[in-house]
């Protein structure tokens, strides 16, 4: 009892995380309902375990979460019908030089940020997953494939954050995390191909 007491929001976000990763996997809107909720706990969560890094994630999360919805919803890309919801696609060609460079500022702005103004041990992986996970967030709001890829890369990474820091619940949800995400990205890329096809059939 003392146990679950001592770990209770950690158990309990890791059960919404469960929720989160079945709806992304499901593409289903509704994700981002639970991404509102969850990352708004891992704040101090995170923060008490100086995981500092990950509190300013959790809160970007909170508000982008807030964005995913709104795209979701409203958004349109090219060739999508008007009746239709936002399809699955994958990420277009000239977009990756500038994610990549955007990664690299924002990798190198967290760390800068981490090892000057907080105590955190680990300020390069810690750094490395928040601007890994900005590109994530933003690939995931526009719904393509490879968001799935970026996903595995950090919850991998936070796996391994979260055993080092005591945060046993949580390091299995991300452990379980790398194993939808694979799934995840086959799946979605079955769905873009679908997708494909049925435009050139119209």
């Amino acid at each position: 009892m003392d146990f679950i007491l001592a770990h209770g929001l950690d158990i309990f976000t890791t059960i919404l995380g469960l929720v989160y990763i079945w709806l992304e996997y499901r593409a289903s809107i509704l994700l981002w309902i639970v991404g509102i909720i969850m990352p708004a706990l891992d704040i101090w969560l995170y923060a008490s375990h100086g995981l500092y890094g990950d509190a300013g994630m959790a809160a970007y999360y909170t508000i982008a979460a807030m964005y995913g919805y709104a795209i979701w919803k409203f958004g349109k890309k090219y060739g999508q019908r008007k009746d239709e919801v936002l399809p699955i696609t994958h990420m277009r060609k000239k977009l990756y030089i500038p994610a990549t460079i955007f990664f690299f500022i924002a990798w190198g702005i967290t760390y800068w940020i981490l090892k000057n103004y907080t105590d955190s041990n680990v300020p390069v992986l810690d750094a490395f997953t928040n601007a890994m996970s900005f590109v994530g967030l933003w690939a995931l709001a526009r719904k393509y494939v490879e968001q799935w890829l970026f996903w595995i890369i950090v919850d991998a990474i936070s796996c391994y954050l979260y055993i080092y820091k005591g945060l046993p619940f949580k390091a299995l949800l991300y452990g379980l995390y790398v194993c939808i995400a694979i799934a995840g990205y086959y799946k979605w890329k079955k769905s873009a191909i679908d997708n494909n096809l049925s435009r050139e059939c119209r």
